[in-house]
């Protein structure tokens, strides 16, 4: 995670961007958010329904990109801004709870304010992708049926 946000600061810094590195970026991201909460799902830190929401979304977003991609030809990768809360909460969530599962105890509110606001977060941000690029794909299948 750190070095991810240590990447992220300095390819905008020096304008260090590349197709590959928009694709790998966020593939990255999603590969480490859902290991750390299949981890904590298996170790009974996080509810398994979370951790089916947080898999789900992300295997719609990539099955949707996938599906962009080949009907357009044309996918470039631009989180929205309710994707960027939802990937800070998820991780924000996550040392929460390996935080507390270390010693240290916290608020009940806390953990499950935080839960709910990571299910929120995730099923509003899955819905957003879904319409936002399902409409851009109506656009393109409109424009190659002219």
């Amino acid at each position: 995670g750190l070095s991810d946000g240590v990447d992220g600061f300095l390819a905008r810094r020096y304008n260090w961007r590349s197709e590959l590195g928009a694709m790998l970026d966020p593939l990255a991201d999603k590969f480490l958010l859902v290991g750390v909460y299949l981890v904590l799902g298996w170790v009974g830190l996080v509810p398994v329904w979370l951790v089916s929401m947080v898999i789900l979304r992300d295997v719609i977003i990539i099955g949707g990109a996938l599906a962009y991609s080949r009907l357009c030809r044309d996918l470039s990768m631009e989180p929205t801004l309710v994707s960027k809360i939802n990937t800070l909460l998820q991780i924000l969530l996550g040392l929460v709870v390996i935080i507390a599962a270390a010693g240290p105890a916290l608020p009940l509110w806390l953990l499950n304010g935080l839960i709910i606001l990571v299910a929120v977060t995730t099923a509003w941000s899955g819905a957003d992708y879904v319409w936002h690029w399902g409409q851009r794909a109506r656009e393109c299948h409109a424009r190659a049926g002219e």
